[in-house]
């Protein structure tokens, strides 16, 4: 069993910054990547950021460029650092660790709001 714990969200203007984390505990070896997901209402859940367990990153096409994907191994966390937010990026994004035994474990959520 994975348990993730997400925190950092919050309400922003446009141009603003957020940092959000996801604190892994549990069977932390299973785990072979990290990811961040966002739903909005109204639409699917979508892949924001990955980190594979290698070090490798992938980012969504919207967010090139303005947030960066990053770990800290000493305490089992993942960041994603969201710089020059848009309202577009209002949403519900939840953390993500695909494991070695084919099990996915997903966070609380965590509401980013971006509006003036």
């Amino acid at each position: 069993q994975v348990q993730l714990v997400e925190s950092g969200g919050g309400s922003v203007q446009p141009g603003g910054s957020l940092r959000l984390s996801c604190a892994a505990s549990g069977s932390i070896s299973s785990i072979y990547a990290m990811g961040w997901y966002r739903q909005a209402p109204g639409k699917q859940r979508e892949l924001v950021a990955i980190i594979i367990k290698g070090g490798a990153t992938n980012y969504a096409d919207s967010v090139k460029g303005r947030f960066t994907i990053s770990r800290e191994d000493a305490k089992n966390t993942v960041y994603l650092q969201m710089n020059s937010l848009k309202p577009e990026d209002t949403a519900v994004y939840y953390c993500n660790a695909p494991t070695i035994y084919s099990r996915n474990y997903w966070g609380q959520g965590t509401q980013v709001t971006v509006s003036s």
